[in-house]
């Protein structure tokens, strides 16, 4: 199954501030990746992964839109 940040975000039932400082970056961060203006980095997603408790592989980037 594949989710969007967004949506893994809120399974866990977390707002952005509680996953910003659970993942160790700022609410805009968390809001850029869910809107798709930046991605995370390679550590940035493995603290995902803990967070969301969903694999890499399932987490939908939404591609940038103009």
């Amino acid at each position: 199954m594949q989710i969007t940040l967004k949506a893994a975000r809120m399974n866990v039932n977390l707002t952005q501030s509680e996953a910003a400082e659970k993942i160790g970056v700022t609410v805009d961060t968390i809001g850029n990746w869910e809107r798709a203006k930046s991605f995370p980095n390679a550590l940035q997603i493995r603290r995902i992964e803990e967070v969301y408790g969903i694999p890499y592989n399932d987490l939908i980037f939404l591609p940038k839109w103009k």
